[in-house]
Protein backbone atom coordinates (compact mmCIF):
# COMPACT_ATOMS: atom_id res chain seq x y z
CA UNK A 1 0.00 0.00 0.00
CA UNK A 2 1.33 3.42 -0.99
CA UNK A 3 1.92 5.86 1.85
CA UNK A 4 1.81 9.59 1.21
CA UNK A 5 3.97 11.70 3.51
CA UNK A 6 3.81 15.43 4.01
CA UNK A 7 6.62 17.29 5.76
CA UNK A 8 5.36 19.88 8.22
CA UNK A 9 7.57 22.26 10.12
CA UNK A 10 7.00 22.62 13.85
CA UNK A 11 7.59 25.53 16.23
CA UNK A 12 10.67 23.62 17.42
CA UNK A 13 13.42 24.39 14.88
CA UNK A 14 15.11 21.04 15.58
CA UNK A 15 12.00 18.90 15.02
CA UNK A 16 10.31 17.81 11.80
CA UNK A 17 6.78 16.42 11.58
CA UNK A 18 5.74 13.89 8.94
CA UNK A 19 1.98 13.62 8.41
CA UNK A 20 0.96 10.26 6.97
CA UNK A 21 -1.93 9.30 4.70
CA UNK A 22 -2.65 6.18 6.75
CA UNK A 23 -2.63 5.38 10.46
CA UNK A 24 0.62 4.01 11.88
CA UNK A 25 -0.89 2.19 14.85
CA UNK A 26 -3.79 2.46 17.27
CA UNK A 27 -1.91 2.48 20.57
CA UNK A 28 -1.67 6.21 21.24
CA UNK A 29 1.48 8.32 21.27
CA UNK A 30 4.83 6.53 21.60
CA UNK A 31 7.71 8.81 22.52
CA UNK A 32 11.33 7.66 22.31
CA UNK A 33 13.94 10.07 23.63
CA UNK A 34 16.84 7.85 22.55
CA UNK A 35 17.47 4.68 20.56
CA UNK A 36 17.71 2.42 23.61
CA UNK A 37 14.05 3.15 24.45
CA UNK A 38 12.82 2.18 20.98
CA UNK A 39 13.20 -1.58 21.51
CA UNK A 40 9.90 -3.15 20.47
CA UNK A 41 9.19 -0.42 17.92
CA UNK A 42 10.92 -1.50 14.66
CA UNK A 43 10.02 1.69 12.79
CA UNK A 44 11.51 3.90 15.52
CA UNK A 45 14.58 1.65 15.67
CA UNK A 46 15.06 2.10 11.91
CA UNK A 47 14.68 5.87 12.16
CA UNK A 48 17.25 6.06 14.97
CA UNK A 49 19.79 4.44 12.63
CA UNK A 50 19.68 7.59 10.50
CA UNK A 51 22.62 9.82 11.45
CA UNK A 52 21.47 12.94 13.27
CA UNK A 53 18.24 11.54 14.72
CA UNK A 54 18.02 12.34 18.44
CA UNK A 55 14.36 11.53 19.29
CA UNK A 56 11.33 9.95 17.60
CA UNK A 57 7.64 10.20 18.43
CA UNK A 58 5.12 7.92 16.73
CA UNK A 59 1.53 9.17 16.91
CA UNK A 60 -1.53 7.70 15.23
CA UNK A 61 -1.07 9.51 11.93
CA UNK A 62 2.21 11.38 12.18
CA UNK A 63 5.86 11.01 13.17
CA UNK A 64 8.03 13.68 14.71
CA UNK A 65 11.79 13.47 14.55
CA UNK A 66 14.15 15.66 16.54
CA UNK A 67 17.63 16.08 15.14
CA UNK A 68 20.97 16.72 16.84
CA UNK A 69 21.30 20.13 15.21
CA UNK A 70 19.80 22.26 12.48
CA UNK A 71 22.71 21.46 10.18
CA UNK A 72 21.32 17.89 10.07
CA UNK A 73 17.77 18.82 8.99
CA UNK A 74 18.31 18.37 5.24
CA UNK A 75 20.09 15.02 5.46
CA UNK A 76 17.62 13.66 8.03
CA UNK A 77 14.63 14.81 5.96
CA UNK A 78 15.97 13.13 2.82
CA UNK A 79 16.52 9.87 4.71
CA UNK A 80 13.09 10.05 6.38
CA UNK A 81 11.30 10.46 3.07
CA UNK A 82 12.95 7.21 1.96
CA UNK A 83 12.91 5.17 5.18
CA UNK A 84 9.34 5.78 6.36
CA UNK A 85 7.56 4.73 3.14
CA UNK A 86 10.00 1.84 2.57
CA UNK A 87 9.25 0.47 6.04
CA UNK A 88 5.48 0.89 5.81
CA UNK A 89 5.07 -0.17 2.18
CA UNK A 90 7.07 -3.34 2.90
CA UNK A 91 4.48 -4.22 5.53
CA UNK A 92 7.05 -4.20 8.33
CA UNK A 93 5.62 -3.72 11.82
CA UNK A 94 5.58 -0.32 13.50
CA UNK A 95 5.36 -1.82 17.00
CA UNK A 96 5.97 -5.44 18.03
CA UNK A 97 5.57 -5.33 21.80
CA UNK A 98 3.50 -3.66 24.47
CA UNK A 99 5.03 -0.26 25.03
CA UNK A 100 3.91 2.51 27.36
CA UNK A 101 2.04 5.15 25.41
CA UNK A 102 1.54 8.75 26.45
CA UNK A 103 -2.08 7.85 27.16
CA UNK A 104 -0.94 5.09 29.53
CA UNK A 105 1.67 7.35 31.07
CA UNK A 106 -0.87 9.82 32.46
CA UNK A 107 -0.03 9.94 36.17
CA UNK A 108 -1.80 7.60 38.54
CA UNK A 109 -3.44 10.48 40.42
CA UNK A 110 -7.20 9.87 40.33
CA UNK A 111 -8.30 12.80 42.46
CA UNK A 112 -11.22 14.91 41.24
CA UNK A 113 -8.90 17.72 40.11
CA UNK A 114 -6.51 15.31 38.37
CA UNK A 115 -9.39 13.71 36.47
CA UNK A 116 -10.63 17.15 35.36
CA UNK A 117 -7.13 18.10 34.19
CA UNK A 118 -6.73 14.84 32.26
CA UNK A 119 -10.10 15.33 30.57
CA UNK A 120 -9.28 18.90 29.50
CA UNK A 121 -5.84 17.83 28.29
CA UNK A 122 -7.22 14.92 26.28
CA UNK A 123 -10.19 16.74 24.77
CA UNK A 124 -8.89 20.26 24.22
CA UNK A 125 -5.14 20.67 24.60
CA UNK A 126 -3.46 17.51 23.30
CA UNK A 127 -5.21 17.66 19.90
CA UNK A 128 -4.03 21.26 19.43
CA UNK A 129 -0.48 20.42 20.49
CA UNK A 130 -0.46 17.39 18.17
CA UNK A 131 -1.01 19.72 15.19
CA UNK A 132 2.45 21.11 15.99
CA UNK A 133 3.98 17.62 16.29
CA UNK A 134 4.00 17.37 20.06
CA UNK A 135 2.18 15.89 23.00
CA UNK A 136 1.59 16.82 26.63
CA UNK A 137 0.96 14.27 29.35
CA UNK A 138 -0.35 14.77 32.87
CA UNK A 139 2.11 13.66 35.56
CA UNK A 140 0.57 14.81 38.85
CA UNK A 141 -1.30 17.52 40.74
CA UNK A 142 0.19 18.73 44.03
CA UNK A 143 -0.71 21.74 46.14
CA UNK A 144 -2.28 23.68 43.29
CA UNK A 145 0.42 22.83 40.75
CA UNK A 146 -0.19 20.67 37.66
CA UNK A 147 2.98 18.91 36.48
CA UNK A 148 3.08 18.01 32.79
CA UNK A 149 5.54 16.12 30.58
CA UNK A 150 6.33 17.60 27.19
CA UNK A 151 6.82 15.13 24.34
CA UNK A 152 7.80 15.19 20.68
CA UNK A 153 8.23 18.65 19.18
CA UNK A 154 7.35 20.21 22.56
CA UNK A 155 10.58 18.96 24.15
CA UNK A 156 13.18 21.68 23.91
CA UNK A 157 10.93 23.96 21.86
CA UNK A 158 11.68 27.64 22.40
CA UNK A 159 7.97 28.47 22.49
CA UNK A 160 6.96 25.66 24.85
CA UNK A 161 7.27 27.84 27.97
CA UNK A 162 4.95 30.46 26.48
CA UNK A 163 2.49 27.77 25.38
CA UNK A 164 2.61 26.18 28.81
CA UNK A 165 2.12 29.39 30.78
CA UNK A 166 -0.04 31.57 28.53
CA UNK A 167 -2.06 28.79 26.90
CA UNK A 168 -2.35 25.68 29.02
CA UNK A 169 -2.02 27.28 32.46
CA UNK A 170 -4.55 29.98 31.59
CA UNK A 171 -7.04 27.43 30.27
CA UNK A 172 -6.72 25.12 33.27
CA UNK A 173 -6.93 28.00 35.76
CA UNK A 174 -10.06 29.31 34.03
CA UNK A 175 -11.79 25.93 34.20
CA UNK A 176 -10.48 24.49 37.47
CA UNK A 177 -10.24 26.90 40.44
CA UNK A 178 -7.90 24.56 42.35
CA UNK A 179 -5.21 24.92 39.66
CA UNK A 180 -2.81 27.73 40.56
CA UNK A 181 -0.01 27.05 38.08
CA UNK A 182 1.40 24.58 35.56
CA UNK A 183 4.98 23.33 35.45
CA UNK A 184 6.85 21.16 32.94
CA UNK A 185 8.94 18.29 34.24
Amino acid sequence: MRVDITLEFTPNPDTLKYALSQPLHDRGVLDFTDASKAVGAPLAEALFRIPGVKAVMLAKDFITVTVTGQDMLGAVNTAMLTEIPAHLEAGLPVVTSELVTADDAHGEDSSHVAMQVKTILDQQIRPAVARDGGDIVFNRFEEGVVYLELKGACQGCPSSTATLKMGIESRLRDLIPEVLQVEAI
